[in-house]
């Protein structure tokens, strides 16, 4: 496998006009499953499988993704409405249900069993994550170490069949990508205010504000102003923008103590987007 094509290939499984009209669908894994491709393409045991195991693995984390969209009450009276979660319902099953088939045809069932038993642990891990949410007790800084963790909770699961050179890397590296991964999406949610609800913002508001402020975004205040006021009030972007640049020089100074120039120049390659933004982002500071 010369070349990295996995999002192309994963089309054929999620590019349907049924999908496309009457839901959306979560954003592909892109930046881990490009990781996971390019670690396995190294190791001369894993070669000849990087594709598939990158895109089967991508296909089971956009259908645990989808499901996690799907609203927790049925009672949807609007059809658009209705139709969407039950699309997203079927939509995830089916791309969940895709590893299996995969896998098997390739006579990979080692494979199943440990993909499976990765998503029976990130469920349990999800299940105490979202309660902590519902009681309150999460803060912004639990929030993004438990979100780095479920989503590379998967791919992590392939470390144990890599060669010691990458073994000793992957789980680390893998981390810190998703976690500048997690903090970017965190930097739009909170520019755009979309989503806004349970984002790193609203923990570190949740976890800093007065009590009347507590209250205020509990109860699910959607007036942009007064958003932005506490925003600017407890200096969220600000805040975001230097974890970002925080973990990015921590990843770029691993990535040079890397053994092979080779994996490094492909890693700082995939990196790049994030590398980008955050010099961008000093200029506009610095002026």
């Amino acid at each position: 496998m010369n070349s990295y094509r996995i999002p192309e290939i994963a089309k054929q499984y999620t590019d349907y006009d049924m999908i496309r009209l009457h839901t959306d669908l979560p954003d592909f894994p892109e930046f881990r499953a490009r990781l996971l491709y390019a670690f396995l393409s190294r190791d001369s045991r894993l070669n000849s499988s990087s594709e598939l195991f990158a895109l089967v693995t991508s296909l089971v984390q956009l259908g645990l993704d989808t499901h996690d969209e799907v609203t927790v009450s049925s009672d949807v009276k609007e059809k658009k409405a209705a139709r969407s979660r039950q699309m997203k319902v079927l939509a995830g099953d089916y791309f969940s249900s895709r590893f299996y088939h995969l896998l098997s045809q390739a006579g990979r069932i080692d494979l199943i069993m440990r993909l499976s038993t990765a998503i029976c642990d990130l469920n349990k891990l999800k299940t105490d994550f979202y309660l902590t949410m519902k009681q309150l007790k999460l803060t912004s800084e639990d929030y993004l170490r438990l979100s780095v963790e479920i989503k590379s909770y998967l791919f992590r699961a392939f470390g144990g069949l890599m060669d010691e050179a990458h073994r000793l890397v992957w789980p680390e590296l893998l981390s810190d990508f998703t976690r500048c991964e997690v903090i970017f999406k965190e930097i739009f949610r909170c520019e755009s205010l979309n989503d806004f609800e349970g984002s790193w913002g609203y923990w570190h508001i949740l976890q800093h504000g007065s009590k009347d402020e507590r209250k205020l975004i509990q109860a699910g205040e959607e007036d942009p102003g007064k958003l932005r006021t506490l925003l600017h009030k407890y200096n969220v972007l600000s805040q975001l923008y230097v974890l970002l640049d925080d973990q990015l020089t921590q990843l770029g100074n691993k990535l040079k103590q890397l053994d092979s120039d080779k994996l490094a120049s492909e890693l700082f390659h995939i990196g790049e987007p994030f590398f980008r933004f955050n010099s961008k982002a000093r200029l506009l500071e610095e002026r």
